[in-house]
């Protein structure tokens, strides 16, 4: 990844979560998204955020949150905020995943220049 960070600049950073959701966990999921973003909304360096919701085609994902953060420094900032505000309410993003059977796929992307 260091070797991307070098090649591509330091660019945006773009947080992108896929999530299988089964049917009855859908609702309390988004409303932890939507909870969490709204945080991520008032932080230095954000940019936009998605969240998406498969309508058709054979995807294994049905639901993906996109981030699109300033840089990698603005992304480092934000983590500990949200897992503080996170712990002040006792939420425990993987525990719930875990508890209603979500599938997760999380992880940091940049854009690939000239595409």
């Amino acid at each position: 990844m260091d070797q991307l960070n070098q090649q591509y600049g330091n660019g945006s950073v773009f947080r992108v979560d896929k999530f299988v959701v089964p049917g009855a966990a859908r609702e309390e999921i988004i409303a932890k998204v939507r909870m969490t973003h709204e945080l991520l909304r008032q932080q230095q360096g954000f940019v936009q955020d998605f969240l998406l919701e498969q309508f058709s085609g054979p995807g294994e994902f049905n639901l993906v949150t996109i981030v699109e953060w300033e840089s990698q420094a603005a992304v480092d900032k934000v983590v500990p905020i949200v897992k503080a505000a996170h712990e002040r309410i006792a939420f425990n993003p993987q525990a719930t995943i875990a508890r209603l059977g979500v599938k997760a796929d999380i992880a940091n992307y940049q854009r690939i220049p000239g595409v």
